[in-house]
C-alpha cells in the first residue's frame, strides 16, 4: 500500500516560499500556515478573496470563541504577513486590531522547592538540566541544545547559540554549576562517550539531543513527585537564574 501525499495549493506554497525568503523560525512558520488555515475553515472559501468585514468578523468569532489575548495577537501577526506580504493587500488587514496583554507576575519558587523538585526527578539527566535552567537563568531549548563544548570553565561561561531572536550569547557559569555538570559529565560518560562536540545531554539516540518534550514532560513530574502545589514549568526555574546549592543532587547517581 503506497501512501500518497496531498499536494500543495499555490497560495500555500507562495506563503511557505515568503516565509523562507525571510528566514522565519520553523515554529513561527507553521503559527503562520496554522492561522491562514484557521481562516479558510472559518470562511468556507479560498482566503485570499476574503474582505476587511470578514476578517474583522473572524476576529470576533476568535474572542467569542474564548482566544485568549497572545492567540488572538500571534493570529493576526500571522495575517498581516500573509495579507502584506503574500497577497500584497495589506488593506485587508485593516480592521483586525491587535489587544493588549495583561501582564501577570510569574510563577517563583523558593530555594527549598527548588532544590525539592531538582532532587525529585528520576534520572541524573534530568536533574543537570533542571539545574542549568535554574543556575544558569536558560530556556528549555537553549538547555537542551548546549554541547559539552559550549561549557568554558575558563571564562566560567555557558556558550548560548542561537538561543532566543537566533542570537548567540553567553551565561554565567558558577562554581557550583560547573561542579555539578562535572560530576553529570562522568556519570554519564561511564554509560556512552561524550566528546567535545557532543550533546550535553543526548537523547534516546546520542545523535539528537533530549526533546524539549521529554524534559518538559519530566519537569512536570518532578513537580508532582516533590508535592509542589503551584504551577511549574522549565520557565518556571529559569526565572531565579541564580546558583542554587545542592550538595546531595549527585549522590543518587554514583
Amino acid at each position: 500500500m503506497t501512501q500518497t501525499t496531498q499536494p500543495v495549493s499555490p497560495l500555500r506554497q507562495r506563503l511557505i516560499d515568503d516565509m523562507r525568503l525571510r528566514k522565519l523560525a520553523p515554529k513561527t512558520q507553521s503559527g503562520y500556515i496554522r492561522a491562514v488555515k484557521k481562516l479558510a475553515f472559518y470562511l468556507r472559501h479560498s482566503p485570499h478573496t476574503a474582505t476587511s468585514e470578514e476578517l474583522r468578523n473572524f476576529q470576533l468569532h476568535l474572542v467569542n470563541r474564548g482566544a485568549s489575548d497572545i492567540t488572538l495577537n500571534n493570529t493576526i501577526t500571522a495575517l498581516k504577513f500573509f495579507f502584506g506580504t503574500t497577497l500584497d493587500r495589506p488593506d485587508a488587514i485593516s480592521k483586525m486590531k491587535t489587544v493588549r496583554v495583561s501582564k501577570k507576575l510569574p510563577v517563583v519558587l523558593s530555594r527549598k522547592e527548588a532544590a525539592q523538585l531538582i532532587a525529585a526527578a528520576d534520572k541524573p539527566k534530568y536533574r543537570a538540566a533542571f539545574s542549568v535552567a535554574y543556575g544558569a537563568g536558560l530556556r528549555i531549548n537553549e538547555v537542551v541544545s548546549l554541547r559539552v563544548c559550549d561549557v568554558d570553565s575558563t571564562r566560567m561561561v555557558l556558550r548560548v547559540e542561537q538561543g532566543k531572536g537566533r542570537k548567540d550569547r553567553y551565561a554565567m557559569l558558577s562554581p557550583v554549576l560547573l561542579d555539578n555538570l562535572r560530576a553529570w559529565w562522568q556519570f554519564a560518560h561511564t554509560r556512552q562517550p561524550m566528546f567535545k562536540g557532543s550533546w550535553l545531554f543526548p537523547g534516546q539516540n546520542p545523535v539528537n539531543h533530549l526533546s524539549t518534550r521529554q524534559l518538559s514532560r519530566a519537569c512536570h513530574a518532578a513537580a508532582l513527585a516533590a508535592d509542589i502545589d503551584k504551577r511549574v514549568s522549565m520557565h518556571t526555574l529559569r526565572h531565579h537564574a541564580v546558583c542554587l546549592i545542592i550538595p546531595s543532587w549527585m549522590l543518587a547517581c554514583v
